[in-house]
């Protein structure tokens, strides 16, 4: 077996190789600026604790779910602020919670 050795060779091979670990290098300072932002973000929102909204039983086209109205509650303030951040959805412990179109209220249905 022989081997092509010449230092063009291996300088070519070393070269690619620098440039794949810098350019890997790069990919995760991105993802680490990106997820240190995420993590600003979720810092961000005050606790809420959803036990202490009042939510009402109802009954909608994909079956029974929960709503909330408690616009004067500062737990639902709160919990409305980080709904408002994701858009209007978001998966919270065994819940998944949206908002309606009049943006004050909230529902939840239990997810497995």
């Amino acid at each position: 077996m022989t081997t092509d050795s010449s230092p063009s060779t291996s300088a070519e091979t070393l070269e690619r190789i620098i440039f794949a670990i810098s350019d890997f290098a790069n990919a995760l300072e991105a993802a680490i600026v990106s997820l240190r932002g995420h993590l600003n973000d979720l810092a961000s929102f005050p606790a809420w604790d959803p036990d202490q909204i009042a939510w009402t039983p109802a009954e909608g086209p994909a079956g029974p779910y929960e709503r909330a109205e408690d616009v004067n509650n500062p737990e639902f303030k709160a919990m409305l602020k980080e709904l408002v951040a994701h858009h209007g959805k978001m998966r919270r412990g065994p819940y998944f919670y949206w908002t309606f179109q009049n943006g004050h209220t909230v529902g939840r249905k239990k997810k497995a």
